[in-house]
């Protein structure tokens, strides 16, 4: 981040007041509050925290469901070379196990109490039969049910010596990342702030670039998105 660029952002913190700045994990803006007030919060959204815990989560799921693909095509090639017909092992919902690696995806992004009657017993059969996930969902949860900083720095530290414990290389490194930004995470506790409306936005520009297939006029294209964004709509009749 170039100094001019730091500075500009200090002295808009100053005119404005901003005593906080919610960011992505690693230096992002930094500099920024490293150069402004002291009182200053700067804080991580949690979301991206819980997000890497995901994708963690979902690697694992993945690796699983590769291992179950190759073992049923290896099964079914051995019956075809035995001259025999082939009958996939059923789990007790009805599922193989590579159906099951494929269906439980979207119960893993989901807390518990939000599960429907079927992804509860799918959930039942897939930790049953893959306890590393059932381990790994509950590392997942990282933030659930903490509403105060005092609670989440406990969680925080059952979590680390859970990873330790685990073994879980891909959690590790998230373990690692909420160490170097422990204080900016729990920093979120303070007022609950969140960069969640700038992120949907910053989604929305994009898809309307997508849309327009590039942007070779910056100017009108800045111009379009104020229109359709920024002022409110105007009614006749």
């Amino acid at each position: 981040m170039i100094h001019i660029f730091v500075n500009s952002w200090v002295k808009r913190l100053e005119v404005e007041g901003i005593k906080s700045l919610e960011t992505r994990p690693g230096r992002g803006r930094k500099p920024i509050m490293d150069c402004s007030d002291e009182e200053a919060i700067r804080t991580i959204d949690r979301f991206h925290v819980q997000k890497l815990a995901c994708d963690a989560l979902q690697k694992m799921r993945v690796a699983h469901r590769w291992d179950a693909i190759r073992a049923d095509n290896d099964a079914r090639e051995e019956a075809r070379r035995l001259g025999k017909p082939y009958t996939p092992v059923m789990l007790a919902n009805g599922d193989t196990r590579r159906q099951l690696l494929s269906r439980g995806r979207y119960l893993l992004f989901k807390s518990a109490d939000r599960w429907t009657e079927s992804y509860r017993q799918r959930a039942e059969v897939l930790f049953e039969a893959y306890p590393d996930l059932k381990e790994a969902y509950s590392l997942r949860m990282i933030f659930s049910g903490n509403t105060v900083k005092a609670a989440t720095r406990l969680s925080l530290a059952c979590l680390y010596d859970k990873v330790e414990k685990s073994g879980f290389n891909s959690f590790s490194v998230i373990a690692s990342t909420l160490y170097s930004h422990y204080y900016e995470v729990l920093n979120f506790f303070v007022n609950r702030a969140t960069n969640t409306f700038a992120e949907s936005f910053n989604a929305k520009i994009k898809a309307f670039r997508v849309s327009l297939r590039g942007v070779a006029d910056i100017r009108f294209f800045l111009f379009r998105l104020a229109k359709l964004y920024a002022y409110p709509p105007i009614f006749v009749g």
